[in-house]
């Protein structure tokens, strides 16, 4: 049944709340001290959440009777919005650390599986190439060389993508495709067949073909260099494997996150904000449509929420199901403080520990990368990231081990190749902080 745009805002959350995906179900040791600890930080975001929604209503109370709020409740609310983002942070961090797995700990390898494994281990303890490169030799691989280094276990790389996948915000939410080509390929139909109606017995006029053009995502090589002293190297309880996949996991998620919001394309992936953007009532394949707040780095003075709602609606029903919102903590901080016309407060603490917040029950997606409010930015996006944007991975994580350029350290060149870019330009829309 499609949807119909509610002419109140009070109905917002209701009107959403079939369109919200389901959280998903995550298993821990009920028991652990990581889970006591999760769940303390979490109670203390709900209690800090409270107080800012008391100070918050006081506030607007205040600027109901009196057209302004008090500059004491308002720097209270602004010092209790700024404490509940630093206590997310930490329900994020304990969080992400409980889910992630450790090396190891799965079921048993292959022998082949094995022998990889220890031969890797042996290059970046001791520095021996032998073995790996015997090992790739046979297996007739093109994705690395001794001078670029060497393929990681299998088991690394699926490491050192999942943590990347839980620390970034715009992978967690995209399409990914894994590759063993220098770039992606993407045909589409720029225009459709002619059609039409006709009679049983009429003459068919001939229709046009289809107009294809192609959408094309080169990877590019994104690269960590962790350090190590020679007497963890020496220590056998350290887990190398893993110890890399952590080091690393940082820095990629990092550049990644940047490059997928406003990267330009040169030397790395293109972010959805650096594309061309228009009026969506002018829309074109090929622009991001935007909805303007109407007021020059700022939300509109009243109901600001109705904004919102244009964003939403700007999308077709078939995208928002499995549509997210993507801002900052900034930008998320404004939201927090809007309620609807029944009181209602838009923004909503996740339930579930490692679960996103919500807006108008959607998901949001912080991410720092995305520009703050100011006049004419661009600090919104709503839509569906994984039919609209596309992370495109080249299979193979190299490591080449450098113990010479920063004596007595040794240091771990670590490169994956990755691209990116808008596949469906229907899918995401744009929040501009503007009159138009």
């Amino acid at each position: 049944m499609p949807l119909t745009r509610e002419p109140r805002v009070g109905r917002i959350g209701h009107t959403l709340s079939s369109l919200a995906p389901a959280p998903e179900k995550k298993s821990a040791d009920l028991g652990s001290p990581a889970v006591h600890e999760v769940r303390d930080a979490m109670d203390e975001f709900m209690t800090r959440f409270d107080a800012f929604k008391q100070a918050n209503d006081e506030r607007l109370g205040q600027v109901e009777r009196k057209l302004t709020a008090d500059v004491v409740t308002t720097e209270k609310v602004d010092r209790l919005n700024a404490a509940l983002d630093l206590q997310q942070k930490t329900v994020d961090g304990l969080a992400l650390s409980m889910t992630r797995p450790e090396i190891g700990a799965s079921a048993a390898f292959s022998p082949a599986a094995r022998e990889h494994k220890a031969a890797f281990n042996s290059y970046i303890r001791r520095g021996g190439t032998g073995p790996l490169r015997g090992l790739e030799e046979k297996a007739l691989s093109v994705q690395s060389d001794p001078d670029g280094g060497y393929l990681v276990p299998a088991e690394t790389e699926q490491m050192i993508d999942r943590i990347v996948s839980e620390a970034s915000p715009i992978r967690a939410i995209a399409g990914v495709r894994q590759i063993g080509a220098a770039s992606y390929k993407k045909p589409f139909a720029t225009s459709g067949a002619a059609t039409g109606w006709v009679g049983e017995t009429e003459p068919r006029a001939q229709t046009g073909t289809p107009k294809i053009s192609e959408l094309e995502f080169p990877v590019m090589e994104l690269y960590a260099m962790p350090a190590a002293t020679s007497t963890l190297l020496d220590d056998s309880a350290v887990n190398i494997d893993q110890w890399i996949a952590e080091e690393v996991q940082t820095a990629f998620a990092e550049q990644e996150g940047a490059a997928f919001v406003s990267g330009d394309g040169v030397r790395k992936p293109r972010g959805f904000l650096s594309y061309d953007s228009v009026d969506n009532d002018n829309w074109a394949w090929g622009k991001v449509g935007y909805v303007a707040t109407g007021a020059a780095g700022a939300f509109p003075a009243s109901t600001p929420s109705d904004v919102l709602l244009d964003l939403v609606y700007s999308v077709k029903s078939g995208y928002r199901a499995n549509a997210h919102f993507v801002m900052n903590r900034q930008t998320q901080a404004q939201i927090r403080k809007f309620k609807d016309a029944d009181g209602n407060y838009l923004w909503q603490p996740s339930l579930t520990v490692g679960d996103a917040p919500r807006l108008m029950n959607v998901p949001i997606a912080e991410a720092e990368d995305m520009p703050d409010v100011s006049a004419d930015s661009f600090a919104m996006a709503y839509g569906d990231f994984r039919r609209g944007y596309l992370i495109v991975d080249r299979l193979g994580i190299r490591v080449l081990r450098d113990p010479y350029t920063a004596k007595p350290y040794v240091l771990f060149y670590t490169t994956k190749r990755v691209g990116g870019g808008i596949q469906n330009f229907e899918a995401i829309k744009l929040l501009k902080f503007g009159t138009a």
